[in-house]
């Protein structure tokens, strides 16, 4: 579990019915033109649902780790 997921999950409060747990889940896809082309996933978000009433909020960890484009991901997938 990355940090920005450990401090999700530390400091979740449902905006809907206040509830303090929470579920993960991380969804990659693919961008548009080349990178669909050849399926490279490099946008990626984080699903956030409410255990207790369903709610989801999504979030671009990308954002809250501070980064701000996206070449550094592209550089990763060419050259690992």
């Amino acid at each position: 579990m990355s940090k920005v997921e450990e401090a999700i999950k530390a400091k979740f409060k449902c905006t809907k019915c206040s509830g303090s747990e929470c579920k993960m889940k991380e969804l990659a896809m693919t961008g548009s033109g080349l990178s669909k082309l050849l399926d490279i996933q490099h946008n990626h978000y984080l699903f956030v649902s409410c255990r207790n009433c369903g709610y989801v909020e999504i979030f671009d960890p990308n954002v809250l780790e501070g980064k701000k484009g996206q070449l550094s991901s592209f550089l990763d997938v060419l050259f690992g």
